[in-house]
């Protein structure tokens, strides 16, 4: 099929990262719905979240065979399909062990989404040697944000989970729709130079499974640490505020509020930094920001400086996945399939380390082992191997001439 041009490309990928946030926006958005109509504790509750997280870190071995024979644009479309198929299980299940298959399964089409979406803008920044990966996941968050508003506008004219999900589906359609037609084609997985023998088994869907190579698993050391920093800071930022700042109690949904905000902003802003310096000291410096302003926020103490440490995670941990999924790609579709499950793991086991931490030695100690994980990012990404594109943006290089131009020199 013909290669769509940059912008369309960009925009029909942007529309499955739109359409993953909004979808999980959306179902989650209406668990105290559901909780409701199950009768559910909050046990039950967290044990559905965790279903959910658990299927997609699980899906690892599926997504690697699913993305060797079927390729990142079709397992994209199969992926979000399966999505709504599921938000509209949501809607009526009975009970709940039915619900948590069906947040299972929402789980591993997650999973599959996941790595496939991060593979296609992979392959985008690739083949026009254009930076745009920071921006894609930056309509994830605007996805998200998507899915709120929808779901506040609906609830105030209907508690109905049905009508709400029917709704919620009409768009996932309509986001899918304008996907399909500006994927990018498949083209031979990308591996190291080094690996021509096992490369080709790989293309050929024939290679057995191996373990994974150092540089893979320090990839995803360094992606488990990097969701652990955000998704803590998603889940305990307000509940910091609240209890060890004791910020009031209009003040302390802030904490979220500026987390979420300067994480937008720089993921809009942060492809040109990759441009200008290149991936590996934007992740470097990016995720010291956080480790830094973090930890003085924590020495400080007090409402500004805590918001001014949040907004420093914000802006310096929202490169860290961008830059991480891009390097993985580029070593094939199980090194990102492992490293997509490594971060998922870290977004699911992060939150619940950090609690039992603040269990045993309070919620700043809790708030200082994030901030070890951002510096620990600063420390892994040191010894990835960063690919440096040409890009437009970008100025060009000194020209240095080679043997043969030596005589036009004279």
């Amino acid at each position: 099929m013909p290669t769509p041009s940059f912008p369309r490309a960009k925009w029909s990928i942007a529309a499955l990262f739109c359409f993953l946030g909004f979808q999980y926006g959306t179902w989650v958005s209406r668990l105290p719905a559901l909780k409701t109509r199950l009768d559910l504790g909050a046990g039950e509750v967290g044990l559905l979240l965790m279903a959910c997280g658990a299927g997609a870190a699980a899906a690892f071995p599926l997504v690697a065979v699913l993305m060797r024979r079927l390729g990142s644009r079709t397992l994209s479309l199969a992926s979000a399909l399966a999505l709504i198929v599921v938000l509209a299980a949501l809607s009526v299940v009975p009970n709940y062990p039915l619900a948590l298959l069906a947040v299972c399964a929402d789980g591993v089409a997650v999973g599959c989404l996941n790595v496939a979406m991060n593979a296609q803008g992979a392959a985008l920044e690739s083949s026009y040697d254009r930076t745009a990966m920071s921006q894609l996941h930056a309509t994830f968050s605007a996805g998200l944000l998507t899915a709120a508003l929808l779901t506040s506008g609906v609830t105030s004219l209907t508690q109905s989970v049905p009508a709400h999900f029917t709704a919620a589906g009409a768009v996932l359609l309509v986001l899918l729709i304008c996907a399909r037609r500006g994927l990018l084609p498949d083209a031979p997985t990308p591996t190291e130079t080094t690996e021509t023998t096992e490369t080709a088994a790989e293309s050929r869907g024939t290679r057995r499974w191996s373990l994974p190579s150092g540089l893979t698993l320090l990839m995803g050391a360094a992606m488990t640490f990097g969701t652990i920093t955000e998704g803590a800071m998603n889940d305990w930022s307000t509940l910091y505020l609240k209890d060890t700042v004791k910020a009031s109690s209009t003040v302390a949904p802030l904490g979220i509020a500026v987390v979420s905000a300067t994480m937008l902003l720089a993921r809009a802003c942060a492809d040109r930094w990759r441009d200008r310096w290149g991936d590996g000291p934007v992740v470097r410096a990016g995720s010291a920001l956080a480790a830094v302003g973090l930890g003085l926020a924590l020495l400080t103490g007090g409402v500004p400086a805590t918001l001014l440490g949040f907004a420093c995670v914000g802006l310096g941990a929202a490169a860290i996945t961008p830059c991480v999924y891009v390097a993985a790609a580029e070593r094939g579709s199980d090194a990102l399939s492992l490293v997509a499950a490594m971060g998922t793991t870290g977004l699911l086991a992060g939150p619940a380390l950090i609690g039992f931490v603040a269990t045993a030695g309070g919620l700043t100690l809790g708030m200082a082992l994030v901030a070890a994980s951002a510096l620990a990012v600063t420390a892994t990404a040191i010894w990835i191997p960063w690919t440096i594109r040409r890009s437009p943006e970008r100025e060009p290089l000194p020209a240095v001439p080679d043997h043969k131009d030596v005589t036009t020199l004279h």
